[in-house]
């Protein structure tokens, strides 16, 4: 393996920000970083901005309900944390029954969901100039996703919180560029392994180890 010359902290073996039980590694970013920086971030999240709320009740939601509860309820009790009301959902095609049920569990919650599917607007993908031989099934009409158009209209409805449903990536990302409303995602697509990205890591030395072949991942 190559010599990794710009070491972070995926290359740490000690943890040692956590706990600080251990040592921090001599390309420790927290050491490396300017004393002043770190704290205009921590007065941030002594403030009373947005920014503060968002971080304290993430904290609270993690430190009450940490291996006990899904990442279902944990929005429900972030958003009620942060008063968002108005929850927006950015929604796959492909995962709208899924979409559907968790419509329900905001509503059970006291909360208003308010969901855009990401075909919306219907503009076939040759229209934006994707060849149809791209498409995933030649030759008919099929919709291009639009996720700026997503954002647009859950900012028109002025939602609190907008949630994304298994956006494909790229997609995911112009979403969040787009939206007005702070986003979290429930849902991250990967068809290969029932949306459970983590599968294909740890099985990277058995059934993925192409994941880590060099020739493969050139091809990609």
């Amino acid at each position: 393996m190559a010599k990794i010359e710009n070491l972070s902290c995926s290359e740490c073996g000690q943890l040692h920000c956590y706990r600080r039980d251990k040592k921090f590694p001599n390309f420790c970013l927290t050491e490396a970083t300017e004393e002043a920086q770190v704290d205009t971030t921590v007065e941030t999240y002594r403030g009373e901005s947005q920014d503060a709320l968002v971080a304290r009740a993430a904290a609270e939601v993690e430190g009450l309900y940490y291996c006990q509860i899904s990442r279902v309820e944990e929005i429900v009790a972030f958003a009620k944390r942060i008063n968002a009301t108005r929850i927006g959902i950015a929604s796959c095609l492909g995962l709208l029954e899924e979409t559907k049920i968790f419509t329900k569990v905001l509503r059970a919650a006291g909360l208003e969901p308010y969901t855009v599917l990401c075909k919306v607007g219907s503009v076939d993908k040759t229209d934006i100039g994707i060849p149809d031989g791209l498409k995933i099934q030649c030759g008919t009409f099929e919709a291009c996703c639009n996720p700026i158009l997503q954002a647009q209209l859950l900012n028109q409805e002025q939602t609190q919180l907008n949630v994304i449903m298994g956006l494909c990536v790229g997609h995911d990302s112009l979403f969040i560029k787009y939206s007005e409303a702070l986003v979290t995602t429930l849902v991250t697509k990967d068809r290969v392994t029932g949306h459970n990205p983590a599968v294909t890591l740890y099985t990277s030395k058995t059934y993925s180890k192409r994941i880590l072949d060099p020739e493969h991942l050139r091809k990609l």
